[in-house]
Formats: structure tokens, sequence, C-alpha cells
């Protein structure tokens, strides 16, 4: 089907496809960079450790130098319609140095801000409280040693600084999103010791006041992960209260909550009670195992949820998946582009009739309309998305991943 019949099925239902095209052209995606190398980074220092993070797999063709990830993501993005950012976590810093975590300075993160200037890339910045002998004990801004909880202070107020000052160079804020992996694998008997000396860290943390134009804190929860199953500190009601009172953004990761949770309903709901949101899109499956996202129901909800009920200006969006079983640069353009499909396809729809169904209690004529509508041919208006910004769709984009890959095989 062309655009312009497209166009036309659309048009009947009221629906405006050029200012649908329009509006997704301005919706930024934060890719994250730990899908490209399995979360190893590019720290100098060895004898870390993986603090609840697993990527399964070995598929030919791991980044193994920033160079190489670069130019993986240079592919990637060069797939993606749209204009995006890049997160980047702490242990991804481009130096011959070996500085620790609580040493860290802007300077080791200079030329990821030189091809993010070069490529047209706002970025993102997290710190990396996992995969450190300081970590080992699933414990650190709540450790009970105040020393290792002074040494995880100090690298999360660094952080804090190298986010602003990407901001600055960039012009565009980065958003530093603070998650930790404390927790206990078999039941605690004081929960509420460690939760307060994670609040108390945290404050300690974030004492610096930091320019909203160039850098905002993030705070994200989890339900559970690897040797924390009994018990997470930094839970999702902790993070909630925390976000609240200190006016923080609240990180959603779709990976963190229960399988059978709807992450998408939690939106309305916060957003009653906290500024501005930071999405992590993942797809959990059975537990927090971080898939590619598919173009499935949740994904779908997400994005009729931040744009029915007009979130997409109070949201930022991110990435947070990281598979080692197929091609990673192919993860992250099927995955990117999934969410962009979720957007596009809730800017299509009609939402002020089906509102209207809604509040005169019509829920017939709602429920008639969201089955109707599923008939439309939201592929066309895609595919016209692509072409615009001369970016593959269909045969042709598989040709190009697959290409790809061919050439980084090599690497091992």
């Amino acid at each position: 089907m062309t655009y312009e019949t497209a166009k036309s099925r659309f048009a009947e239902w009221g629906i405006d496809t050029e200012a649908a095209l329009m509006r997704l052209a301005q919706v930024p995606i934060s890719m994250h960079c730990w899908q490209g190398d399995d979360v190893a980074g590019f720290e100098q220092r060895s004898g870390s450790s993986g603090g609840g993070i697993q990527a399964t797999g070995n598929h030919p063709g791991r980044a193994r130098t920033p160079d190489e990830l670069r130019a993986d993501l240079e592919f990637a993005y060069a797939m993606i319609p749209g204009q995006h950012r890049l997160n980047l976590h702490a242990m991804y810093m481009d130096t011959n140095e070996t500085p620790e975590r609580d040493e860290i300075e802007y300077r080791h993160f200079v030329s990821w801000v030189d091809w993010a200037r070069d490529q047209g890339l706002g970025l993102d910045f997290n710190p990396t409280f996992f995969a450190h002998a300081k970590a080992d004990d699933n414990l650190t801004l709540s450790h009970p040693d105040p020393g290792i909880r002074d040494f995880w202070i100090e690298h999360g107020r660094r952080t804090r600084d190298i986010a602003a000052a990407m901001g600055t160079a960039l012009g565009s804020p980065a958003i530093n999103n603070i998650w930790v992996p404390d927790g206990m694998k078999d039941l605690p008997i004081d929960r509420q010791a460690p939760r307060a000396r994670l609040e108390a860290s945290l404050d300690a943390m974030l004492a610096e006041e930091q320019d909203p134009a160039t850098m905002r804190d993030a705070v994200e929860s989890k339900l559970f992960g690897i040797g924390v199953e009994a018990y997470t500190v930094g839970s999702h009601e902790f993070y909630l209260g925390y976000a609240i009172r200190k006016g923080t953004l609240l990180c959603l990761d779709m990976g963190h909550f229960h399988p059978t949770e709807n992450i998408a309903d939690k939106l309305s709901a916060v957003a009653l009670s906290v500024g501005e949101l930071l999405l992590h899109v993942s797809r959990p499956m059975r537990w927090d195992s971080d898939h590619v996202i598919l173009l499935n129901d949740d994904i779908l909800a997400m994005g009729q949820a931040l744009i029915s009920e007009d979130l997409l200006g109070r949201t930022h969006i991110g990435l947070d998946f990281f598979d080692a079983t197929i091609s990673r640069t192919a993860a992250w353009v099927i995955g990117t582009r999934n969410m962009q499909k979720a957007l596009l396809r809730a800017m299509l729809l009609p939402l002020e009739r089906l509102k209207e169904a809604e509040e005169t209690l019509d829920f017939t004529a709602r429920l008639i309309l969201t089955e109707e509508l599923k008939d439309l041919p939201y592929g066309a208006i895609w595919e016209e998305f692509c072409k615009r910004d001369d970016r593959p769709a269909g045969a042709q984009l598989i040709g190009e991943l697959t290409r790809y890959q061919t050439g980084v095989a090599h690497r091992g």
C-alpha cells in the first residue's frame, strides 16, 4: 500500500498522519551503550565481578574497544530514523589511565563527548555501582561499612559532575541515572537499616546542587536480581518516596517489576506526584532478563500511555536490554525502532473520539473502535517515516543488518 492511500484511510478516522510523522521525528530515544559489548566496559583495572549483571550468549562481533563500540553505534543510528541520544555508563571511560571509580573525571570521557557532538547526539550518564570488588557483597550505598559507602558516594558525586559537564558541552541536559544492586540473597532480619543508610548516602551524593539545564538526577528501583532474590534495598516504594521528597526523576525500568505487572499503568499514577519520569524500556521473560523489546502488547501499552495521557513531554525514554545470543547491532536497531513504532501507533489513534466514548460510559463504542483501528495500515506510515529520513525498512533493513554483522564477525 502506498503512503497516500494509507494517509486517506487514516483521514477517514480524522487522523492527520503528517502531524504524527512530524511529532515522532521530535522524540529522542536514549540508546544504551552496554548492549554493544555485553556490559563489559573499558576500565583498565581488573578483578571486578558481575554484581548481578549477566549477558548470556557469545555471538561473534562484540565490541572490544571504544572505537569499535562507536563504529557499531554509528551503524545502528544510521538504521534508525530520527535524532537520538546515547546512554553511557561510567565504566565505559575512554582513557589509558587507570583511575579508581572514586577518581574518575570528565577528561576520561571527552572522546565520547567529541564523538557525540560530531554525530549530533545528546548524552546521558550512569554511575556504575556493579562489577567492582567493592560491590561483591551486593551492597554499595547501603553497606554497613562506612568506608565502602564513602567510596561509592564519591563515585556518585563525580558522575554528577561529569554528566553536568557533558550537558554543558552538548547544550542538552544529561540524565544521570542512579541504580544500585544492593540487596540480599536470603531473608534479612532488619530491612530498615540498609534503607536508612541508602537514603543517607543518596542525600550526601546529591547534596551539591546542579543546574537542571545541564544535568538531572534520576533514581531507579528494582524488584530483585541475581544475588538479591530475597530483599532489594532500593525497591519501587523506596525510590518513589525518595523522588517525591527530593524532586528527582523517577526511573521505571520495565524489566524491574514482576512480569505480570503493567508498567504502562504506573505512568499515570506516579505522574501525579513526580514531575519528570525516566523510562528504561526492556522486556522481562519470567524475571529481570532484559530481552530485546518486541512490538508487543506491553510496548504498545507504554506508547499509548505516553501519548493518551500527555506524558511524552515529561518523560525521557531510554532503552535497557543486553542480549549476546544475537547480533548486538541488530538488537539496538530492532529495539529502538519498535519503541518508535509503538509511539507512532499511539499518535495515529483518534484519541478524542476514544476518550469521548469513555467519558460518556459508552464502553461498547470504545471496544468497537479499538478493535477496528487495529486493521489500519500502520506499516505504510512507518515505511514513509523511514523513507523521509533515508532509512531502510523491510527486506532492505534485513540486508543491511546482515551485511554489517558479517563485517564484524571476525572480532571473535
